[in-house]
């Protein structure tokens, strides 16, 4: 993606001018739902996933090139003891993935979707956003740009996930940037951080947030300040998948933090968007309040890697299934209400 300008020039206009729903194949899935062979309403949030795979592919609504695309990163607060694992940790996850042997991979395979893995380059942490910007505006923007062209291969259901030592924290940075209230409304124990781990993760957001408020009126600021690289890809990649109408269907608290920095500076930027499930991250589900986002499940998972949303995606491909494949009363010959 070229860029003219500031580097963050062309982000702020595709912002401004995304394309909206294809309301003539919302309306027609909406119409059809009518004279499907079951009482009205009664597949309940399914009908309302066929209409919004409509809207926002164009087309009546098919999932037959589903994606998880998960994207890693390294940060330089992990060094200020906010996770009990080591950032190394990230590398040997992504190798892992390739491997075939993480929870992603089982459920990749379980609901046949396919799995991109990208390493953002893991031997550069980014700044310690308690100091210092995470990035550069040219790296961050650049970042950004990687994410939109990650799903050039084609998908017709984008499943957004990450993996990265402390991403957590900064997730927790980026909420309380964005959107106020206190460090500790947004921290949680990601990883496993108890007691002082727990109380440096807290203090480690407070002086994030400090260092940068200055200059967190800017959604774009707040990501390059107070993110990373996965972070900046994924916000990427969700703006790809709206001028490209490809459905997202969005992971835990990381993955949202990064959707909610599009959603602060346009509205409804995240509107081609669902929310695979709540995680119990807690700052989660104060963020989807935020968002306005209703997630598909609650199952108490806080893994990360996209698997919430490759669950989700089961779910999608099976309501747009129900409603191509049903037959209407007419055909099925069965009487329809009177």
């Amino acid at each position: 993606m070229a860029t003219s300008g500031l580097p963050f020039d062309d982000f702020r206009e595709l912002l401004r001018t995304l394309p909206g729903p294809h309301e003539q194949a919302e309306a027609a899935v909406r119409a059809r739902e009518s004279t499907l062979i079951k009482p009205p309403g009664a597949l309940g949030r399914l009908e309302e996933i066929s209409a919004w795979l409509a809207a926002w592919s164009g087309h009546a609504p098919a999932v037959t090139r589903p994606l998880v695309a998960v994207f890693a990163g390294n940060h330089g607060v992990a060094r200020k003891g906010v996770s009990p694992f080591p950032a190394d940790v990230t590398q040997q996850m992504v190798a892992n993935f390739a491997a075939g042997g993480a929870a992603i991979n089982q459920i990749c395979v379980a609901n046949d979707l396919g799995l991109k893995v990208f390493d953002l380059a893991l031997e550069l942490p980014t700044g310690d956003i308690t100091e210092e910007a995470a990035l550069g505006e040219r790296d961050c923007a650049a970042t950004m740009a990687f994410g939109m062209e990650s799903i050039a291969g084609g998908t017709d259901l984008l499943c957004i996930g990450e993996m990265g030592i402390a991403n957590t924290t900064v997730a927790a940075a980026i909420c309380h940037g964005l959107f106020g209230g206190s460090a500790r409304d947004w921290v949680g124990p990601g990883t496993g951080a108890t007691g002082e781990g727990l109380e440096r993760k807290i203090a480690a957001v407070e002086a994030a947030v400090a260092c940068h408020r200055a200059h967190l009126n800017d959604p774009l600021e707040v990501l390059r300040r107070l993110g990373g690289r996965e972070i900046a890809a994924m916000a990427g990649a969700i703006l790809a998948a709206r001028t490209q109408r490809i459905p997202v269907v969005l992971d835990g608290y990381v993955t949202t933090a990064a959707a909610a920095v599009l959603f602060a500076a346009n509205e409804h930027a995240l509107d081609h968007c669902l929310v695979g499930h709540v995680s119990a991250e807690p700052g989660h589900r104060r963020l989807l309040e935020k968002l306005g986002k209703t997630p598909l499940l609650e199952l108490g998972m806080r893994l990360g890697e996209g698997t919430g949303a490759a669950l989700a995606a089961g779910i999608v491909k099976a309501a747009a299934a129900c409603h191509t494949g049903m037959a209407t009363f007419e055909q099925a010959g069965v009487s329809d209400k009177g």
